[in-house]
């Protein structure tokens, strides 16, 4: 009988303490960490997404980090292709591929496969940035029920961003949004998935939210901002977008103190981390007999106790041995 590979997942809200529990594993289980988180795959984000530090990065191998640069935009399909080229890479080698990160549509495009629509290119998304921003959301709303009626119909006439993405992919691919998810679809990864999911209490999510950000201001924060804002990259991209980022140019500007930048981008990350939570608490990353749930096996440190780390390693060791 063919030996199915195994991958691990370590998944949960943005400050929960993937990052520490990922490494503990792969220093256990011989692993290659691979980031499944949409921001740290941006290089000019290295404090503002609190990406492994370079002594981890080289204690244990971690892929798909800082990659990306911040003019670029990485999308669902970009990430699952290079995510899956390093998990067969990390396989061919005999390790154990981790798969750590909170990107909810990440993992799922790894666990239960994609739509791939092509990148319409630069002059399509430009095109539909001027149209949005030259006639509004209601008036793209209307012109895009006459060519692509499906796909809007599951949008709000006022959400331009949406919108705007059904008009560039029509104009820059040459098909409507709704043909590409009916004609062209990515399987699921030919892979079993060990998932662990960290779900800590709101209470000290919000304590470790603010502490980190503290931490980040102490270690370049704002100088890693003005850096990024010196670029003078449109604030639609991603990165652009990440957490901190729009409240610190804001605060370079002289638009706000830095106490008020650091209590919206705190507040801006807590109301993140509580999409994040309902969104795995309604999606299983795994079958029931493969999810370990860590919900009270936090502590505010991130850090997990040897008891933890036991109680893992055997139901990890238990479920790799009947590959």
């Amino acid at each position: 009988m063919q030996h199915t590979p195994t991958a691990l997942i370590v998944a949960g809200p943005t400050c929960s303490g993937k990052s520490a529990l990922a490494f503990s594993l792969a220093q256990l289980f011989d692993g290659v960490i691979i980031n499944a988180d949409s921001m740290q795959v941006y290089r000019d984000l290295r404090i503002l997404t609190a990406r492994p530090s370079e002594a981890e990065m080289q204690a244990v191998p971690h892929r798909l980090y800082g990659i990306l640069d911040a003019a670029e935009n990485g999308s669902v399909a970009w990430w699952r292709r290079h995510a899956l080229d390093e998990m067969d890479a990390a396989l061919a080698l005999g390790k154990l591929p981790i798969f750590c990160g909170g990107t909810g549509m990440y993992l799922r495009a790894l666990i239960e496969g994609l739509v791939e629509v092509p990148d319409p290119g630069p002059e399509a998304r430009a095109e539909a940035r001027e149209k949005l921003a030259a006639e509004g959301p209601e008036s793209l709303y209307a012109a895009l029920q006459a060519i692509d009626p499906d796909a809007v119909s599951r949008i709000a006439p006022s959400d331009g961003q949406r919108l705007a993405r059904v008009w560039e992919v029509w104009r820059g691919t040459g098909e409507t949004l709704s043909w590409w998810r009916r004609e062209s679809h990515l399987p699921a990864a030919s892979c079993r998935f060990i998932a662990l999911r960290l779900d800590p209490p709101r209470d000290a999510l919000r304590a470790a939210i603010a502490a980190r950000f503290d931490v980040m201001l102490d270690h370049g924060a704002i100088e890693e901002v003005t850096a990024l804002r010196a670029r003078n990259l449109p604030p639609s991209l991603p990165a652009m977008r990440a957490h901190g980022v729009p409240e610190l140019i804001a605060f370079l500007d002289g638009k706000m103190t830095l106490a008020m930048a650091r209590e919206r981008a705190t507040l801006a990350t807590g109301q993140y981390t509580r999409r994040q939570a309902t969104w795995f608490r309604h999606h299983e990353l795994a079958s029931a007999a493969q999810t370990y749930n860590l919900s009270q096996r936090f502590d505010q440190s991130a850090q997990f106790s040897e008891r933890t780390l036991e109680d893992l390693e055997i139901f990890i060791r238990a479920r790799l041995t009947r590959c």
